[in-house]
């Protein structure tokens, strides 16, 4: 299976990383939460698979695009 990147949809700030490598996800479970513009706003996985690598720490701010982990699907 081909590696998954997934990537953020908006800038914000890491305040919450909600998976590790190696645990399994479904789609629209949520790696990460974000926060931007004062709202917590989740990074969903696009769908079933499992996380293979963590990309970024809490407290990174991150740019819309930036991949924020990866995971085969």
């Amino acid at each position: 299976m081909a590696d998954i990147r997934i990537e953020s949809e908006i800038p914000g700030k890491v305040i919450s990383i909600e998976v590790a490598p190696g645990d399994t996800v479904e789609e629209d479970d949520d790696i990460l939460i974000l926060e931007s513009m004062k709202m917590e706003i989740p990074v969903a996985s696009p769908g079933s698979g499992t996380i293979k690598e963590i990309l970024v720490e809490v407290e990174d701010t991150i740019n819309e695009g930036d991949p924020v982990a990866v995971m085969d699907g």
